[in-house]
């Protein structure tokens, strides 16, 4: 089997996913995971498929293909689930597992320009790896300024010094007027 990583964006209108499912069933090839939303009239997503090898180049080819229904779609190689090498670990690489620790973030403040560098500044000087992540922006109940909302999962290294972390947060919503909350995920 191969494992495929699609990126796919397009003006939204029914019948994007169904084109793209019918496209990736067509070629026996299994969705595995996928993230998908509407941003600004825009239907986005990514989606993790195994297929077939014998079929990795034509259905590659029909989801090019998917442009003349007005979607663009990306095709990008990936390892298989749980094929990463210790080449791939070594160069930095993190992966959900008994090396990382799991971390939620919350943050909500005046939107600006720059949180959300900021922010990945801040974890990517102490090696963590934003999983997901989540933004919007919205008014505020009573005043109606513009506010800017964010969620994350975080995979940090095991050895991460949780206070320091904390800390360096902290002061990184005091700088910029945040409210910004981190917890460690449950382990399940």
């Amino acid at each position: 089997m191969t494992s495929l990583i699609l990126t796919v964006i397009g003006p939204d209108r029914p019948g994007l996913v169904e084109a793209l499912s019918d496209t990736i069933k067509r070629h026996d090839a299994n969705w595995l995971e996928s993230e998908m939303a509407q941003l600004v009239g825009h239907f986005a997503g990514i989606v993790h498929v195994q297929v077939p090898e014998a079929a990795a180049d034509p259905l590659t080819a029909d989801l090019v293909n998917l442009q003349n229904k007005g979607l663009a779609v990306q095709v990008t190689p990936a390892p298989a689930p749980g094929t990463m090498t210790t080449d791939d670990a070594e160069s930095g690489a993190l992966v959900a597992g008994n090396q990382t620790t799991t971390y939620h973030l919350e943050l909500l403040g005046l939107d600006r320009p720059g949180i959300v560098r900021d922010l990945a500044h801040a974890l990517a000087a102490r090696s963590i790896n934003v999983a997901q992540l989540k933004t919007q922006t919205q008014s505020a109940p009573m005043s109606g300024e513009q506010m800017f909302k964010a969620t994350a999962h975080l995979h940090a290294p095991r050895d991460t010094n949780t206070d320091e972390l904390h800390d360096a947060l902290d002061q990184l919503a005091v700088d910029l007027d945040l409210d910004l909350t981190l917890t460690e995920a449950t382990q399940i």
